[in-house]
């Protein structure tokens, strides 16, 4: 790969033509429409997520005198560029030039650049930036940008997927799941963590109709230019959980419903009875794992591992081992009940509480309490062989 080092070159000339996209969040062009600030490789602009902090800085950093650091440039023809590493800072600079978010002066007070100081704003254009302008194949542009790490804001793997494998795959793909405008996005942030502009839907979309093979998937479709089964299996996905589970509650956001889906999705499920069984374990005092609930009532309220139910306390324990053990005593048979009942070794055997454990004496999941009266101490051997009946 060939580089060129540039030091000429000014902020007004790049932010000239300067065009940003509200809906997909980007800034589109400059240099007079010859340099593309935000290729189909690029992570959406993220620099105003912050609550405008990490654009101000920059803002900031042009008025001080600071340097902006390095800027790459991949020259695609006679006179035309795309961004390889600096289209953050460049997208800040041309919102702030185009009156997009303004900065604080030395007094408090927010200023826009069209409202600043003629002696401010000549300042902020004829500043010039270090411009590396490279040349090279694809696979050399696309492993040097894989290696960049922009202004403390490393790219995540869905970002780097995306320039791996760009393409009319990938920005369609984009234009859908990474458009923070997206009417859809309130309903999908019900089930799914983090946000559009760091391409956390999409990855959620790939990874629920590739299996987890995202890459793979990624690779095979790259050259696509429709985007059917992605969307296709990602609404099939949202429409079955939203349809099972007509409430919404915040424990939902972020659980495997690409994986729950494959496994229960052909079961037919009454939505009221679901609903019931929602609100009463949630109302229940002894789960601890509300996130659960919802994998446990699919799967047929069988696994209450799934709850992480309040197990009997210490004092509980020793209390009902104290009384059991002299019960037992002056039975003559063992401390553990299910022992006491055998024909074996271990019928008169008195267990150590540390050889034992709690059980509850009616389940948990047949509305038995995780209380005193409802605790018995059994062996280890026993408590484990009745767990798993």
């Amino acid at each position: 790969m060939n580089t060129t080092l540039r030091t000429e070159i000014t902020v007004k000339e790049i932010c000239e033509g300067f065009v940003y996209n509200e809906l997909e969040g980007k800034g589109l062009f400059g240099l007079s429409g010859r340099l593309t600030i935000q290729p189909e490789y690029q992570r959406n602009y993220i620099y105003a997520s912050d609550g405008g902090k990490m654009e101000a800085a920059v803002i900031e950093s042009i008025l001080k005198g600071y340097p902006l650091g390095l800027i790459y440039f991949n020259k695609v023809g006679d006179d035309r560029f795309e961004v390889l590493d600096g289209q953050q800072r460049i997208t800040s600079v041309g919102r702030f030039l185009t009156d997009k978010f303004a900065v604080k002066d030395e007094n408090g007070m927010e200023q826009y650049f069209s409202g600043m100081a003629e002696d401010k704003k000549k300042r902020v254009l004829e500043t010039k930036l270090l411009v590396y302008e490279c040349e090279g194949k694809e696979s050399e542009i696309k492993d040097w940008f894989r290696t960049i790490n922009i202004a403390g804001v490393p790219l995540n793997s869905q970002e780097l997927l995306n320039a791996v494998y760009s393409g009319p795959f990938v920005t369609l793909a984009k234009e859908e799941f990474s458009n923070s405008q997206n009417a859809n996005i309130q309903k999908w942030s019900a089930y799914i963590s983090g946000t559009a502009n760091r391409q956390d839907f999409l990855e959620r979309a790939l990874d629920w109709v590739s299996k987890g093979s995202i890459g793979d998937y990624m690779s095979r479709h790259r050259l696509d230019t429709g985007i059917k089964e992605l969307k296709t299996y990602f609404n099939s996905v949202i429409d079955w959980v939203s349809g099972v589970f007509t409430g919404v509650e915040s424990e939902m956001r972020g659980l495997e419903w690409g994986r729950l889906y494959e496994e229960h999705h052909k079961k037919a499920y009454d939505p009221a009875e679901v609903s019931a069984a929602v609100r009463k374990l949630y109302s229940d005092p002894y789960i601890k794992n509300r996130k659960g609930v919802f994998e446990y009532i699919l799967g047929g309220l069988k696994d209450t591992k799934l709850l992480n139910v309040r197990v009997f306390d210490d004092v509980t324990k020793s209390t009902v081992y104290e009384r059991q053990t002299a019960d037992a005593q002056e039975k003559g048979k063992s401390n553990c009940p299910l022992c006491a009942e055998g024909h074996d070794a271990n019928k008169t055997k008195i267990w150590k509480l540390a050889e034992m454990d709690a059980d509850h004496v009616t389940a948990w999941s047949r509305g038995g309490a995780t209380e005193a009266k409802n605790c018995q101490m059994l062996c280890k051997t026993h408590n484990r062989v009745k767990g798993n009946r």
